[in-house]
């Protein structure tokens, strides 16, 4: 037995896992007709797809098995797992009742995460192979976006969808046709993942520095606010919101000082392919 194919085989065992979670939680919606259990735990899938993620490029460096087929076989396995599984599911949740304006913008923003991944696989083709990853990741990476609307959907259940607006089915209305308060944040979110902003990835992340003290003081803060004046389940919006806002206020002040943040290299480089016989 080869050991060293097998250890290849482990991130990529990873990377199937997520995309079946994706896949699984797409078949949960896809029924005619749809309650609340399959709206949440079509989320809950979404969870473990995400566990998933984050696991599978740190094994592939650890282990060294970095390769092109995973750079590319992650991306796709994101596209399905955190841009077409959380569109249909905001779709079936909330969208739908905005008819053509509903699958418009559940379409953009399978659109943007398509973007985003597509310009991630060139960055990641066009990089010299570092020992480090890089510090910053170009527009909001699509695991991140995917996580805002479990985030919501969990939240909505455990205070039963009435005691905060964005939270409800209920909305605006455009031209006549109700537009739940979904579709402009999904909106963002595809904008915010074809942006130029550079978000933290957190890969090179140090317990033993200042600025790791300043963001897990921050973590804490928000944390104890939000269970102590409002409640458990907008926890995790409350710290998503707080990565977004890091990337712009972090953006503007080197900007002011005139700094620049390295640009950002794929946590899983491509290794060139050995040459033709």
């Amino acid at each position: 037995m080869n050991l060293k194919k097998t250890i290849f085989i482990v991130p990529n065992l990873l990377t199937a896992a997520s995309l079946c979670c994706g896949v699984f939680a797409i078949l949960q919606c896809a029924a005619s007709e749809v309650v609340g259990d399959d709206i949440y735990n079509s989320a809950l899938l979404l969870f473990y797809a995400f566990l998933f993620d984050l696991f599978d490029g740190r094994v592939a460096r650890l282990t060294r098995t970095q390769s092109a087929f995973g750079v590319e076989f992650d991306s796709l396995a994101d596209l399905v797992s955190f841009g077409v599984a959380p569109a249909v599911i905001a779709w079936r949740w909330s969208l739908e009742s905005a008819g053509v304006v509903g699958t418009v913008v559940a379409s953009l923003y399978v659109l943007g995460g398509a973007i985003r991944l597509a310009r991630f696989n060139v960055a990641a083709h066009s990089v010299v192979k570092k020992s480090k990853p890089g510090k910053y990741m170009l527009g909001l990476p699509i695991p991140m976006a995917a996580a805002f609307i479990v985030a919501f959907i969990v939240a909505a259940r455990a205070m039963e969808d009435g005691e905060w607006p964005w939270l409800t089915f209920h909305g605006f209305t455009v031209n006549g046709v109700a537009c739940p308060m979904l579709a402009p944040f999904m909106l963002v979110l595809a904008v915010l993942m074809v942006s130029t902003v550079k978000f933290r990835s957190f890969k090179d992340f140090k317990f033993k520095t200042p600025f790791a003290a300043f963001v897990m003081s921050c973590t804490l803060l928000v944390s104890a606010v939000l269970w102590i004046w409002y409640s458990p389940a907008y926890i995790l919006i409350g710290l998503l919101l707080m990565y977004v806002t890091m990337g712009f206020i972090e953006g503007i002040y080197l900007l002011i000082t005139g700094q620049s943040r390295a640009e950002p290299v794929p946590s899983t480089p491509s290794v060139p392919p050995p040459p033709a016989d």
